[in-house]
């Protein structure tokens, strides 16, 4: 009987330890893209955009963080301070979607439902797929028939966030990209005319705000009132 109640008490310790706070969102903000077209600026926003976000909080300091995120990347030769990149005069948009998970690791111990622990520092990490246009035709115009592609990026960056009201999160974030394509800005050795020459692959850059709502039972970890 003994063994039988200690078998008991673990599996509720245990089921309330996965009872874990989930924090579903949105986050907007400026985009930017680094690469063979425009400006080099790291960060300097051009155009906006927009993502869906969803936290898994492991514990205080680390969560799981799956996002969707729509926008386009714009690039224009005559916004460049490169002489060179001025006189081509090449400009693309170019929309893209992504889909990206990975880890948000906070600086301090995080958690809403404790007095204390509402204000934080971060820094994130994931593995995005991105999904964008490429050249695949010239018609007999001039112009380009496109179709989609879909590549590989390595999302960074760092943020604060820190406790609003209730249940309510706000976040300051900025997020670098660094893509496993050299085709983001229509790039291409197949057309002379998008064949720029470059060597490296894109950047693209996310900065903005999110605000996000936490839900479910408290965690195990929580502390309760």
């Amino acid at each position: 009987m003994k063994r039988y109640l200690t078998f008991l008490l673990f599996i509720c310790i245990s089921s309330n330890c996965l009872s874990q706070i989930n924090e579903i969102g949105f986050f907007v903000g400026g985009v930017n893209y680094v690469g063979d077209v425009g400006r080099t600026n790291y960060i300097q926003p051009n155009n906006p955009g927009a993502s869906i976000i969803y936290k898994y909080n492991l514990n205080p300091r680390i969560a799981l963080r799956g996002s969707y995120s729509h926008f386009s990347l714009l690039g224009d030769d005559a916004d460049s301070e490169n002489a060179i990149r001025q006189q081509r005069g090449f400009s693309f948009k170019n929309p893209i979607n992504e889909f990206a998970v990975g880890i948000e690791y906070n600086f301090f111990q995080y958690d809403l439902s404790s007095y204390d622990k509402i204000s934080t520092p971060y820094i994130l990490l994931q593995i995005a797929a991105v999904d964008y246009e490429t050249p695949r035709l010239l018609n007999l115009d001039g112009s380009y028939r496109f179709t989609r592609n879909t590549s590989i990026s390595i999302p960074f960056g760092l943020g604060f966030k820190t406790k609003v009201y209730g249940k309510i999160a706000f976040a300051v974030e900025a997020s670098f990209r660094y893509t496993f394509t050299d085709k983001l800005d229509y790039t291409s050795s197949d057309f002379p005319d998008l064949d720029f020459g470059g060597t490296s692959n894109d950047w693209y850059m996310f900065t903005g705000i999110s605000l996000v709502y936490t839900f479910g039972r408290p965690a195990c970890f929580a502390n309760q009132r």
